[in-house]
């Protein structure tokens, strides 16, 4: 089990928030093997952003051939086991990107000659009969340069400070993505992204920590004499500019490859330790979302209770009624997140699975801000807006209502609710809805075929609730609200 991934949490997504994406005992936190910033924001952004249908069936692949491939996993997980990889690749390919620092090739033939320089009159110091007469020009001739050039190798050389144990987990990173043999296309793709010519990436790599750990030499205070005779200050900026010259550019591609292979790596080890989730089919057309035995993946074997849900061209909308603690949010969470699953080319926890290329919008866990000064019932029309405005831009939205508008009176929530619904399902979107209000189960009969009220039920043995968590059709016929009341010693 990875980290939370918190840092990638966005309260205004879509979906993110209601579906526990991110945070801890998330999604995130389950699917997550990735060591480097690259591959946990790789991962994060396929949670966040559903992928075409030929991207996801590429990745579908990708995770078959990685899942058999535990060898190759195991690599990539003990490869920063003891490092923390925390190199931002923003901040790097912006850095490999910058314009040249350096345009000219005198500057670097000046800084060379100034070292052989100053080598030479210590030679003629220390072995011919002049003294100290052959340093003083050396020495005027080398602090020129080096002052003359003092502030632009300062900043070359501060812009390209970076932990040399992090640019070698780099370089193995790639070294192990240009060796191993692979054979589904997207890892092919991935290694294609290293081939250039010259000397492949994680040679270039080890080239530029050389340099960096060349540079953290110059501060010893032993070295610091000989460091400055040979104008290593200059020389390494000079060289660290060639590099980036030469290499500067790839830098990005690189470190999207390693994020990649640590995205489907991490898919690859949540299908292999759920051997029995198979991957859903998806179509070109739609929308559609038929699932034959869902469960929730956060939920353990023994706990989570599947059900069947289908909508599709006619059946737009599933109306559910039920008691406190019967299901019906776990069912919302679990349609969602197994099309967060689907869509970034994951397993799903279900039997079988068919959907389309749907957009997620949420409103289950929408809450009241106190610095912002909006009360829950804002925040939630706030998020149903957000949600309408997918529809009109012609997307086909799957969307998830808990308890829709339960922040107003009944006779406007009536009225908010249906017209809500009605336009949702007119935009082409599909959704579930749940409610404990039973005058708004009448919205299935409006709609006519394209809607209908299902419903979770409990019964009472031995003086304790009992829920089976099973999806039945119609209305529910009772609620369990007064009994938990005085289940809790309230007097009602």
């Amino acid at each position: 089990m990875g980290r939370s991934g918190e840092r990638f949490a966005d309260p205004k997504h879509p979906y993110a928030r209601d579906l526990d994406i991110f945070g801890r005992g998330s999604l995130f936190e389950l699917l997550s093997a990735a060591r480097t910033e690259p591959g946990e924001a790789t991962l994060a952004h396929w949670l966040l952003e559903a992928a075409d249908v030929e991207t996801i069936n590429q990745r579908q692949v990708a995770v078959a051939e990685l899942r058999g491939r535990l060898d190759l996993r195991e690599k990539v997980a003990l490869l920063g086991a003891d490092v923390e990889f925390d190199l931002s690749p923003d901040e790097l390919a912006a850095w490999g990107e910058a314009p040249p620092a350096v345009t000219s090739r005198w500057p670097v033939l000046l800084a060379t000659a100034a070292a052989a320089i100053n080598i030479a009159s210590l030679a003629a110091w220390w072995w011919l009969p002049y003294g100290s007469i052959p340093l003083l020009p050396a020495i005027l001739a080398g602090g020129g340069f080096a002052l003359l050039w003092r502030r632009r190798v300062g900043e070359i050389l501060g812009h390209s400070t970076r932990p040399r144990q992090q640019l070698l987990l780099l370089a193995e990173f790639l070294r192990l993505l240009e060796t191993e043999s692979l054979s589904a296309p997207a890892l092919m793709a991935l290694q294609r992204r290293l081939d250039r010519s010259g000397a492949p990436a994680s040679q270039r790599v080890r080239q530029l920590a050389r340099l960096v750990e060349w540079n953290d030499s110059r501060r010893n205070f032993v070295f610091a004499p000989l460091a400055a005779v040979l104008m290593l200050g200059s020389q390494l900026a000079f060289a660290i500019e060639r590099w980036r010259h030469e290499a500067g550019r790839d830098i990005s591609r690189w470190l999207a490859a390693v994020g990649e292979l640590e995205a489907l790596s991490s898919l690859a080890g949540f299908s292999y330790e759920n051997p029995e989730d198979p991957f859903p089919t998806v179509l070109d057309e739609g929308p559609v979302f038929e699932a034959a035995g869902l469960g929730h993946p956060l939920l353990s074997p023994a706990r989570c209770v599947a059900n069947d849900v289908m909508l599709g061209a006619e059946l737009r909308l599933l109306l559910i009624s039920g008691s406190n603690m019967s299901g019906k949010s776990t069912l919302l969470r679990s349609v969602g997140v197994n099309v967060v699953l689907a869509l970034a080319g994951a397993t799903v926890r279900a039997r079988e699975l068919r959907l389309s290329q749907l957009e997620v919008g949420a409103s289950l866990q929408v809450v009241d801000s106190l610095q912002e000064g909006t009360s829950h019932f804002y925040a939630e029309i706030t998020r149903l807006r957000q949600i309408s405005e997918l529809t009109a831009k012609g997307s086909a939205v799957l969307f998830l209502l808990d308890e829709i508008l339960h922040g107003t009176n009944s006779h406007d929530r009536r009225i908010g609710a249906e017209g809500v619904i009605q336009s949702l399902v007119a935009g082409g979107g599909l959704g579930l809805v749940t409610t404990h209000d039973l005058a708004l189960a009448g919205i299935a009969d409006e709609l006519g075929s394209r809607a209908a009220n299902v419903h979770f039920e409990d019964r009472i043995e031995e003086g304790r609730m009992i829920f089976d968590y099973r999806l039945r059709e119609g209305v529910v016929e009772k609620s369990n609200a007064l009994d938990l009341m005085r289940g809790l010693g309230l007097d009602v």
